[in-house]
């Protein structure tokens, strides 16, 4: 060990020792974003870029393990993606499916998909319903991935299922828009039964939120982080949790 991993070891445990346990986030959506920056940078591909990004999850499980976060969104492939070269986008689907896979075989995590479906290819739509089949019985870290999502689309999904379910039942138009509340739209969305994310964290330098879970964010935190995905180190994340902590949240009161 060098003395620059020992002194980044010895801040890291001084922020974990600070940290305040007992206003631990428990739902974080993480928006994981700087891999081809980041392979740019090291004079990599893409390609590259994506698997370091993937390889990091599993660390970023670990940390969130280890201090009580519950529910994990991980923001891996968004509907704007698709714009992306094939020679770009196939690669990455490939690994999604494998990173899918084995956080499904790892044993630890409940893997849930989050994102259109029918946007995806058949192959990658089989290993996202295989995972979460697989893990439901896992009482560990509920992981959601959103691949193929898009915060505008999954409102226009959940609208759509409310009125599909509603015309099922014979509800007229009127009286469902008499019965049409946040509450019921929030039972559609992919999220449903789930608690909205305390704090969202943004890697790479951007301070947008370019889509991400638009409303389940309403009453969120944000916690914008300047280096790439694939560079974010556990002290990075015991920052992001020490400035949640930090916070007074008052959710509009």
């Amino acid at each position: 060990m060098n003395l620059r991993d020992l002194v980044y070891r010895l801040y890291a445990r001084r922020v974990e020792a600070r940290l305040d346990h007992t206003q631990v986030p428990k739902h974080i959506g993480v928006i994981l974003d700087g891999n081809r920056r980041w392979a740019k940078a090291s004079g990599g591909t893409a390609a590259q870029g994506h698997q370091a990004g993937a390889d990091k999850i599993q660390e970023l499980l670990g940390w969130c393990s280890e201090t009580d976060v519950e529910v994990v969104t991980l923001w891996l492939l968004s509907t704007d993606n698709f714009d992306r070269p094939e020679s770009e986008l196939t690669p990455l689907l490939r690994i999604i499916e494998n990173t899918v896979r084995d956080l499904a075989a790892d044993g630890r995590w409940r893997v849930h998909h989050v994102g259109t479906l029918d946007l995806l290819p058949a192959h990658t739509q089989t290993v996202l319903k295989e995972a979460e089949q697989a893990t439901l019985g896992v009482d560990g870290i509920l992981v959601n991935v959103a691949v193929g999502y898009g915060g505008r689309q999954e409102i226009a999904d959940a609208v759509r299922s409310l009125l599909l379910e509603h015309s099922a039942r014979g509800t007229s138009f009127e009286d469902l828009a008499e019965i049409v509340s946040t509450d019921l739209i929030s039972e559609h969305l992919y999220t449903r039964g789930q608690p909205d994310p305390d704090l969202v964290i943004r890697t790479s330098g951007e301070q947008r939120l370019s889509g991400f879970m638009l409303w389940q964010s309403a009453h969120s935190e944000y916690y914008f982080c300047e280096v790439f995905w694939p560079a974010f180190r556990r002290v990075d994340f015991l920052r992001a949790l020490r400035d949640y902590a930090a916070r007074h949240r008052r959710f509009g009161g």
